[in-house]
């Protein structure tokens, strides 16, 4: 099923980069020149090289976490671990994406994708979930939703196609466009990756025991209370939504 939302147009990587160079540029200006007119350039110089050291330990911290927890979870996927979660989940999938197909490509990766969010392993979800939406796309294709059929014949080979970030249009001679639109399984499982229900906040508790928390994993328990009420509340915001297509 398509038509929940009317995906947003493009903008080009490289006038991104330029706005983001002006405006980091920007704030490091008026930074400096601050300092400056306070008297306080020696502060801020020692307050660069500070930070630039704790970002190199973060990110080294960060980097052991990720690879630990990015391994439990390749560990668990050719154990067969994930396939049978994953299995386990299929009454779960089916209530939430009841118009896909049994047995689509689509469910594996959503579950995948489910499952790396729920143990807090963000960075090992992201792959399972642009392949989620490329199936979902090619689901697209399947049912001939405007916007994802292949053209077929000569004439419509022969359409300039204006591609944009998760948006494309496809232009006639006469003008008339075609433009892709994100189907009610993509906006739900969007809604849901980004709400997801964390067990082990993997991020924050790392983030706290570099910063000298005394109880890192104190988090845990507002976390999971935190992401299971975002997760409901998602879960029924799509099932409205879903009934009002």
């Amino acid at each position: 099923m398509s038509g929940c939302l009317p995906m947003p147009p493009k903008i080009k990587p490289e006038k991104r980069s330029v706005m983001l160079n002006y405006l980091w540029g920007f704030m490091m200006l008026v930074g400096i020149l601050w300092a400056a007119v306070h008297g306080n350039l020696g502060l801020v110089t020692a307050g660069a090289l500070e930070s630039a050291g704790e970002a190199v330990k973060l990110c080294i911290t960060m980097l052991g976490v990720m690879s630990f927890w990015t391994g439990i979870l390749e560990v668990g996927r050719r154990a067969g671990l994930i396939e049978q979660l994953s299995a386990k989940m299929r009454p779960l999938l089916r209530f939430l994406f009841p118009h896909i197909p049994e047995n689509h490509p689509s469910l594996e990766a959503i579950a995948t994708n489910m499952i790396a969010n729920v143990i807090g392993v963000g960075w090992a979800a992201t792959p399972a979930g642009l392949k989620a939406m490329e199936e979902l796309a090619k689901l697209e294709e399947e049912r001939g939703t405007p916007g994802y059929v292949q053209p077929d014949s000569r004439k419509e080979r022969a359409m300039d196609r204006i591609s944009g970030k998760g948006s494309d249009i496809l232009v006639t001679g006469k003008g008339r466009a075609k433009e892709r639109v994100a189907s009610n399984e993509m906006c739900a499982f969007l809604i849901l990756n980004i709400s997801s229900l964390q067990l082990i906040p993997v991020n924050m508790i790392a983030y706290r025991s570099q910063y000298g928390s005394v109880n890192p994993a104190g988090i845990i328990a507002p976390a999971i209370v935190a992401t299971f009420v975002s997760t409901a509340v998602a879960v029924v915001y799509c099932k409205i939504m879903d009934k009002k297509q």
